[in-house]
């Protein structure tokens, strides 16, 4: 357990190099990780697995937990599948040898505008910099001037490369973050003279999933007025904590410091009410209007700061953004909210894609093709309302037209 939560923020994993779905309690390989040890055994996006070492493991009630213990090993390791695949009348035997895989922490990087950058980051990892810096050099070679930060949904991650993170737009000497705790004394993280990234715009995007490392990155930005943060309120994790490992390979993790951020906000959430309602948070949030903009927050005067241009902002509950964006849910309904929660979206695409996949292929050779050029057509979407309705779900023409 200690292992599989440390993984996504080491950057790499040891395993088989597959991402896969689970279908019709099936594992289906969705791809082979490029470069990886399934994709030098040749197995293929569509295939799917039935046995595992011998084991039967098509049929039965899994979760992807299960999936993981099974394919994940130490590097080395063999692993032997026995995978059906379309138009194979017998299955087929590959033996993989489990090898590092890297986690990557940068979804997307691309120029959205003329001059304009955008970087998207799910993780702050232990290569999270590494791929930034990748990802930057790429947009300025784009003629990249101004840049578009996403840490919607990023929960956070490592300390240290958060403050390396905020590091590339702050001037040297500028406070980032500082931590302190009943029993930890205070500790300053400044800005060096490293940062590639001083003079040009720069725009944070943040939601209510935004946490942690991500809040000392907006934090840092929005107090020393270096950028704009836009979105919505996030999360509220401003606590400190430290793993103490322990010999036979177990670990506790400790709460040992609060963060602050330059202008000394504490941006914790409340949690004096217990874990439940802390995580019930962003349910009242959504039931009481904020996440829609049907309310505005209430913040006391203690809780009031002030940034280095005297702008007001206010501390005790996460970031609050320059620019609002309500959550739009101008196309939800009681139809689409089913379809999502049964995953008929995912699962039809799976299905369509592997009834279709060599004719897929021939048609769009690259993904930039396929992204320009496919259309959803009345036949597939007419097909895919039949899938629904297999799965029992069924929409009035308001709610399919709005969904």
């Amino acid at each position: 357990e200690l292992k599989e939560s440390e993984e996504p923020l080491m950057g790499n994993f040891e395993g088989i190099g597959i991402q896969f779905n689970l279908f019709h309690d099936t594992i289906m390989v969705v791809s082979p990780i490029s470069g990886g040890p399934s994709e030098r055994v040749d197995i293929r996006s569509g295939d799917k697995i039935i046995y595992i070492n011998d084991t039967l493991v098509a049929g039965k009630k899994i979760t992807n937990n299960d999936v993981f213990r099974w394919l994940r090993g130490k590097k080395g390791t063999k692993v032997e599948l026995k995978i059906l695949r379309k138009n194979e009348k017998n299955l087929l035997t590959f033996v993989v040898i489990r090898d590092k895989i890297p986690v990557f922490s940068v979804d997307a990087a691309y120029m959205a505008a003329p001059e304009i950058g955008y970087i998207k980051i799910n993780r702050f990892s232990n290569t999270t910099m590494d791929e930034y810096h990748k990802a930057m050099r790429e947009l300025w070679a784009q003629g990249a001037k101004h840049l578009i930060l996403d840490l919607s949904d990023n929960s956070g991650g490592y300390l240290h490369a958060a403050v390396e993170l905020a590091d590339e737009f702050l001037k040297s000497g500028e406070l980032i973050v500082y931590t302190e705790g009943l029993k930890s004394p205070r500790r300053d993280y400044y800005a060096t003279a490293k940062g590639g990234f001083h003079e040009g715009k720069l725009v944070i995007l943040i939601n209510e999933g935004s946490a942690s490392a991500s809040e000392i990155v907006s934090g840092a930005i929005q107090d020393l007025d270096r950028g704009i943060i836009i979105g919505r309120r996030s999360f509220g994790k401003g606590l400190v904590q430290n793993t103490f490992p322990f010999p036979d390979g177990s670990a506790v993790r400790l709460t040992t410091a609060r963060y602050f951020t330059p202008s000394g906000r504490f941006i914790q959430a409340p949690y004096d009410k217990g874990v439940e309602k802390y995580y019930e948070n962003l349910y009242s949030r959504f039931k009481n209007g904020e996440l829609t903009g049907d309310k505005n927050i209430p913040f006391p005067d203690s809780l009031k700061h002030y940034t280095r241009n005297k702008r007001t902002v206010y501390g005790g509950g996460g970031i609050m953004p320059d620019l609002f964006i309500p959550m739009d849910t101008s196309y939800f309904s009681d139809f689409l909210m089913s379809l999502s929660g049964k995953n008929i979206i995912n699962d039809f695409c799976i299905e369509y894609v592997n009834e279709n996949r060599e004719k897929l292929k021939e048609t769009y050779q690259s993904f930039d093709l396929f992204e320009k050029n496919f259309n959803m057509d009345n036949g597939i979407f007419e097909a895919f309302l039949s899938y629904a309705k297999k799965q029992d779900i069924t929409g009035t023409e308001d709610e399919i037209s709005r969904s």
